[in-house]
């Protein structure tokens, strides 16, 4: 690993949320090892010291409990967090739920839930940095989406809804404070091999508790995480990251009648 690639996360203070798991926790590692600064924040703290301790230099990071449902607590805890470990460079915004279920079926209360986290929660969380962001003109926010935020597949309904609403939350958000400093990204990942699919809402609401194929088969979290940073360090708008699934984000975009066609019978589960 050549010094630059070191130096991009050196000494920085990076927040991951969901860093408990999957993708998270392959940022977390990997960020680590990148001689970054980690705050780690997930809903169980037993599972954030777990991973804590598995980072290199486990006394540099800290653990945060977060839940993206109680975006009302959002204002002080990030007050709290600067208070207590100092300036925070970048927010990765990864913590998320799926879900699996046909629209038919798919209660209204699940959709509210998706919503709650991946999107109001993602955007509060995200507001009440941006201040400290922008009054230091450095740094910025990493999103992770997924690549149903750009387009959908069936029994993703109220999940893909989520990503493509954080997408253009994020989207306007680069366009305003353009020229201040701070860097937005959004990553859209296919398939990578996590436990997201055992936590997706099935239609009414109750885990799926199973992982689906497509996933098992996908990208690791650490090689994913390493993709991600890359992105971040080439001052990336938007990444795609995965396999020949992310090929569907051009398909759409040049041959809507054919991805159309394609995505009714595309096995994703």
């Amino acid at each position: 690993m050549s010094n630059h690639n070191h130096s991009a996360f050196q000494h920085k203070t990076v927040w991951v949320t969901g860093a408990s798991s999957g993708i998270g926790e392959g940022l977390a590692y990997t960020l680590a090892k990148k001689g970054a600064r980690v705050i780690l924040s997930a809903r169980r703290l037993d599972e954030l010291e777990r991973v804590k301790v598995n980072c290199e230099h486990s006394e540099r990071h800290h653990c945060v409990e977060l839940d993206l449902a109680h975006s009302d607590r959002f204002k002080s805890l990030v007050e709290q967090v600067i208070n207590e470990y100092g300036p925070i460079d970048i927010l990765i915004n990864n913590a998320g739920l799926s879900q699996r279920s046909k629209v038919l079926e798919t209660k209204l209360a699940v959709h509210r839930q998706l919503m709650e986290i991946n999107y109001f929660g993602t955007v509060q969380l995200t507001q009440c940095l941006l201040p400290h962001l922008l009054e230091r003109q450095q740094g910025g926010v990493i999103t992770v989406s997924s690549l149903v935020g750009k387009f959908t597949t069936p029994q993703r309904s109220a999940y893909a809804a989520s990503k493509h609403a954080i997408t253009a939350y994020m989207d306007s958000l680069r366009a305003e404070p353009h020229g201040q400093g701070v860097q937005f990204t959004t990553i859209y990942p296919g398939f990578i091999k996590t436990n997201l699919t055992y936590k997706a809402l099935l239609a009414d609401g109750s885990e799926q508790n199973k992982m689906d194929d497509a996933q098992a088969h996908g990208m690791s979290p650490e090689v994913c995480a390493e993709k991600i940073l890359k992105a971040w360090q080439k001052g990336r708008a938007e990444a795609y990251v995965g396999g020949k699934e992310t090929y569907g984000i051009y398909l759409k975009r040049f041959f809507p009648r054919l991805f159309a066609r394609i995505v009714r019978t595309a096995k994703v589960t």
